[in-house]
Order: structure tokens, then sequence, then C-alpha cells
């Protein structure tokens, strides 16, 4: 992957590829799937966190080497899933296709395969003359012929435990490469007298797996048309979705409609008869019902019911908007609470700061809310009315009802019901534009000659 990141912390549609295995396991019905982690390993378990139980494969010898480390941590029987933990886009569909295999025909092993045009690197899937499976052998120890084979073993395993427990010891190593293969097991099992099975998988997506930046690519554009198809199948209108983009933990209300260049990530939650976008991004916020956001940055807030934000707005971290409120273009807000049917229209900065209910914030209004060393809150009461260009020197207060004259610096506080003012008085002095004019041109004209 060319990087200093573990190669199944590399994230399709925002969540790591090694989670998103895990997840679908968690799905088919493993309560705690095991992961075996050496390279990164610390980095693994503090990203993934506590949905796993972890082994350490402090060597990396190999899959059978890895399978062989995570035994300790089985039961006596029953059956094991085994995955690459980087295929991110297996469903738990094909698990429990490959458990349904196993019990109906007493199985010891059951492989989820593939039929592929090009079977380049993959390992063959060898029968003998009644079609059983006898063994499976690596592309760099295969001839010609067993390279023309076109059904591949893709990683995917089901064991029986008892008998992977017993055969895992015999493993060998006398390979190409000097490690030991899981894919070695289906001819330990088939000279054991056992049985193994397989399951074709039509779409080779489910089972394909990362190895460089491109294939991330193409597996993020792949779950990404997944999940806005279900989506859409929930009720959600996506008016292009080669330009929309929602991440795997997303949830989005009936009758929402995305509109092109959206993009909403993390574990966001928008409600139903809402309008995201066009060109909005909506990062871990949690969007009431009914909502409007255009052309607009929304990142780890709340939006409260009949909201409309944007053009042109961005709402940083920790924002809480109560219901009916309006922010309009180029409005900034930061750790700000406003309450209920304020407005904001537009060329205003609020940070650090509560706006009361029904408040009215006028353009070019800001919150000075940092004093080169500490952050200090501004509180607006209810009703209030700070006119524009007004500039609140925090920590100070806007009672409710009160208002600032506009273009005032305000650094004291305002009782409820008062008018606010923090500016010098006006004085015109008649005909000086005409005079002024005059000067401008005796002094061009002078420099002219």
């Amino acid at each position: 992957m060319k990087s200093p990141l573990p190669k199944v912390l590399h994230r399709v549609c925002g969540v790591p590829m090694a989670d998103l295995a895990g997840r679908a396991m968690k799905e088919a019905g493993v309560e705690v799937p095991i992961l075996v982690v050496g390279h990164g390993k610390d980095e693994v378990i503090e990203a993934l966190g506590d949905g796993y139980d972890y082994v350490e494969q402090a060597e990396q010898k190999g899959t059978g080497h890895a399978m062989a480390c995570a035994m300790e941590r089985l039961p006596e029987d029953g059956f094991v899933f085994v995955a690459p933990g980087d295929a991110p886009l297996i469903e738990a569909t094909v698990y429990c296709q490959m458990l349904e295999a196993a019990k109906e025909r007493e199985s010891d092993c059951v492989l989820a395969v593939a039929l592929l045009d090009d079977p380049f690197g993959y390992g063959r899937i060898i029968r003998d003359a009644g079609g059983s499976v006898v063994r499976i052998i690596e592309e760099p120890d295969a001839t010609d012929e067993i390279r023309a084979i076109r059904e591949v073993c893709t990683s995917f395993y089901l064991f029986r435990i008892r008998v992977l427990r017993d055969l895992i010891r015999r493993l060998r190593n006398d390979n190409a490469k000097g490690e030991y293969y899981l894919t070695d097991m289906p001819e330990l099992i088939h000279k054991a007298g056992g049985r193994t099975e397989t399951i074709t998988v039509r779409d080779f997506n489910l089972l394909k797996g990362v190895n460089d930046r491109w294939q991330l690519a193409q597996a993020s554009q792949t779950l990404r048309e997944r999940i806005l198809k279900l989506h859409a199948e929930n009720g959600v209108s996506i008016e292009d979705p080669s330009s929309t983009y929602v991440e795997f933990d997303v949830e989005i209300g009936a009758n929402t409609t995305l509109h092109p260049m959206t993009v909403i990530e993390g574990r966001s939650r928008i409600g139903v008869d809402c309008e995201i976008g066009p060109s909005s991004r909506i990062v871990s916020t949690e969007v009431g019902e009914a909502v409007t956001i255009m052309m607009s940055h929304v990142n780890r807030a709340r939006i409260g019911d009949g909201c409309r934000i944007g053009p042109f707005a961005n709402i940083r971290p920790h924002t809480e908007l109560g219901k009916d409120v309006k922010v309009g273009n180029f409005v900034e807000l930061k750790n700000a609470i406003v309450r209920d049917g304020a407005s904001l229209s537009h060329l205003t900065y609020v940070g650090d700061a509560t706006v009361g209910a029904r408040a009215n914030i006028g353009a070019g209004t800001i919150t000075c809310n940092f004093d080169g060393f500490d952050k200090h809150r501004t509180e607006i009461g209810d009703d209030a009315f700070v006119g524009s260009n007004s500039t609140l020197v925090a920590p100070v207060t806007i009672g409710e009802g009160a208002m600032t004259a506009a273009g005032s610096t305000i650094t004291e506080d305002v009782p409820d019901g008062a008018l606010g003012m923090g500016r010098s008085r006006q004085v015109n002095k008649e005909n000086w534009a005409e005079q002024w004019r005059k000067r401008k041109q005796q002094r061009r004209e002078s420099k002219a000659k």
C-alpha cells in the first residue's frame, strides 16, 4: 500500500478493511471474531477496539501458521470461518451459504470458490475424476497445465474444528515461499478420508482482496454503489450516484433527497424529508427532519428539525442548532448553541457562544472569543437583535430582547431590553467631498506637468 498504516486499517467507505470483513462474520452469527495480528498490531487493536479477540502472530510464516496461532482460542468442536482481513466486500450471505453446505453435506471443509477468466495469482482447485476436491495448488507452485484451471480458491474457508485441530500440525512448508499454507488443508483432509466441498460465488467482487491503492479505490466504488442502492431502496432519492459519496455507517431517513456532489461521512444520521446538497459535506452529524443543507460543510454537529443551512456555511464541531434555525451564506459556527428560530443570515462568525431563541444576528457580526490565551463565551438572549457589523468581545452577555446598534464594538453586558452602542458619533462636513475631489484632481494635473 506504500503507507506506514497497516494494510487492513486502510478504509473502504469509512471503515477499516478488517472491520468490514469482521462485521460480515458478526452478521452471520459470530459473536466475537478472532483477529490474527502481526505487523502494526498495536495500531490495529486500538483502531478496532473491543469487538474482536486478538491473537499475535509474532513471525509471519504464512496463512497456515496464522491459523495455528489462533487454535487455542477455538472451542473443541463446531465450525470456524476463516477469511482474509483485506477482503472488505464480503457479505454475511457467503458465510451462511458455507455453513449450510457444511451441515447438509457433512463436510470437514467448505471453500468459497470462483470461476475466473483470468485466474492469475490465485490458488487453483484440483479435483479427482469423481469431482471431489483433493488439493489446492498456489500460483508459484503450479505448472502451465494447472494454471489453465479457472476455478480458484479465494481464501474464504469453513473448517470443522476438531478436524482442523488434528490436521493443522501436519502442514509443511516445502513450497516456493517456504511458508505454511492454509490451502494445503484440503489435501490433508482428503488423505485423511475427509470431505471438502465448495460453493461457487458468482459475484467475484464479494471475494476480492485489496493489494494496492487502485484496488482500494475500486473496492470503495463497489461498496459505495451497494450502499447507495440500499438507501435508494429504503426511499432516499439520489440524483447522481456517480458524484454522491455515503459511507458505510450513515443512516438516512425516507423521502430525503441527496443532490449531486454530496458527501456524508462517519456516523451521520439524516432525518426524513431533508434536502442535502448540492456540493455539501456532512461528517458525523445528527440532522433532524425537513432540514435543508446547501453547498455547506457540517462537521460533528447537531442540527434540529426544519433548519436551513447555506449556501457556503461552515458548521464546525460541537455546534447545536435548535428547530427552524436559519444559517445563511458565509456564516461560520463553532462550539455554538443556537436556540429555536434564531437567524444568522450572512457573513458572520459565532464561536463559543449561545444564541437565544428567535434572536437575529446581523451581517458581519463577530464574537471575539479568543484573547490570545483563552477562549471566552458570548451569551445572546432570546429575541435579541444584534445589528450588522457588531463586534462582541467575550466574555459578554446580550440580554433578552436587547439590541446592539449596527457597527458597535460591545465590551460590556447589555441588559434585557436595552440598546447597546459602542461607536463614535457621526460628523458631517458640508461640501467636503467636492473639495476633496478638486484637490486630488489638482495634484494629478501637477504631477503630469
